[in-house]
C-alpha cells in the first residue's frame, strides 16, 4: 500500500535537508508521496520535484504559512498550491522581510537577560533559506550558548520563553485566502498546539479546508478528536512527521505515514474547488 508524508522541509526553510537529501531519506522510508511545506517560502518545491524524478516519488507542491491569533502562533499548511502565483510571491517577500525584523528582537531579547548571540550568526546559518527560530536555536548550539537546539527552545525561544517573539504580520483568515487565492488547499498544521478547542474552530470557521490530524506528538486520543472534529466540520484529513533533518534529529522522515488515498481525496478537493 502506498504511503505519504505530507509535513516535509528543507534548508529553503529550517531544515539541514538538501532537496536531494530529502528524496533519498524519502525513498529509503519507503514513501511514494512527499509534500514540501516549507516556511513562508516556495524555493524548495521546484528543485524537490527535479530531485524526485530519479526515485519515482511524487512531490506534492506546498507551503506552511505562519499567522497569529488571540496572542498565539497558528501554522496553516497549504497543498497542491500554484508557487508561481503572482500574489502569493509578493507576499512571502513582506514575510521574509518581517522575519528578519523578528530574528533582531529575539537577538535583542536574548541580550536583555545576558545572552549575547549576534543577528549575523543566525543569518549566517539561514543563508537565502527563510530565517526562524530553528536558526536562532542551531546559532546558538553553535555559539556554545546551549547544549542542544531542545534546550535553546526549553529555556529561551519557546513559546513561553523569555526571548520569544510572536510578530508575525499575517492572521490565519488571511494566509486561508492567500493559499486558496494560489489555487491551494488549506489545512490547519499540528492542532495539538493550539490548547482550546473553541480556538481551533474559531480558525477552521476562517476558511480551513483540511486538519492535520496525524503528527507526531499527536496521541490515540488526540487523533479519534481530530478525526471526529474534521468530520463534524468536512475537513480533510492529513498528516506528515515535520522531519527538519539533523535540525530535529529525533522526527525522522516517514515517523507519521498517511494512506495514500488520503493524498487522492486532496486532489480531488484541488479539483471540486476549480469547478
Amino acid at each position: 500500500m502506498k504511503s505519504a508524508d505530507l509535513h516535509l522541509h528543507t534548508v529553503f526553510s529550517d531544515s539541514t535537508y538538501t532537496p536531494e537529501q530529502l528524496v533519498e531519506a524519502a525513498y529509503k522510508a519507503g514513501l511514494a508521496c512527499i509534500a514540501v511545506v516549507d516556511h513562508d517560502t516556495v524555493k524548495g518545491i521546484k528543485p524537490l520535484i527535479q530531485a524526485a524524478r530519479s526515485r519515482d516519488i511524487e512531490v506534492v507542491p506546498g507551503i506552511e504559512l505562519s499567522a497569529e491569533y488571540m496572542g498565539q502562533e497558528i501554522h496553516i499548511l497549504g497543498y497542491f498550491i500554484d508557487y508561481h502565483n503572482r500574489k502569493l510571491l509578493k507576499k512571502l517577500q513582506v514575510l521574509k522581510a518581517n522575519r528578519i525584523a523578528r530574528i533582531r528582537k529575539i537577538a535583542k531579547k536574548l541580550k536583555d537577560i545576558g545572552i549575547d548571540l549576534k543577528p549575523r550568526a543566525v543569518f549566517a546559518l539561514a543563508k537565502s533559506g527563510t530565517v526562524g527560530r530553528m536558526h536562532v536555536a542551531l546559532a546558538m548550539v553553535k555559539e556554545e550558548l546551549v547544549k542542544s537546539t531542545a534546550e535553546a527552545f526549553n529555556r529561551f525561544i519557546g513559546d513561553n520563553g523569555p526571548a520569544y517573539v510572536l510578530d508575525f504580520k499575517l492572521s490565519p483568515s488571511e494566509a486561508v485566502a492567500l493559499i486558496k487565492g494560489a489555487g491551494g488547499i488549506p489545512v490547519l498544521a499540528h492542532p495539538y498546539l493550539i490548547k482550546q478547542e473553541d480556538l481551533i474552530r474559531q480558525i477552521i470557521k476562517a476558511g480551513i479546508m483540511g486538519l492535520e490530524v496525524y503528527y507526531p506528538q499527536h496521541s490515540k486520543n488526540m487523533i479519534k478528536a481530530y478525526l471526529k472534529l474534521a468530520e463534524e466540520y468536512g475537513l480533510l484529513a492529513t498528516g506528515g512527521s515535520d522531519c527538519h533533518g539533523r535540525a530535529k534529529p529525533f522526527v525522522k522522515i516517514g515517523s507519521v505515514k498517511i494512506p495514500y488515498d488520503l493524498v487522492e481525496k486532496l486532489k480531488n478537493a484541488k479539483t471540486l474547488k476549480k469547478v
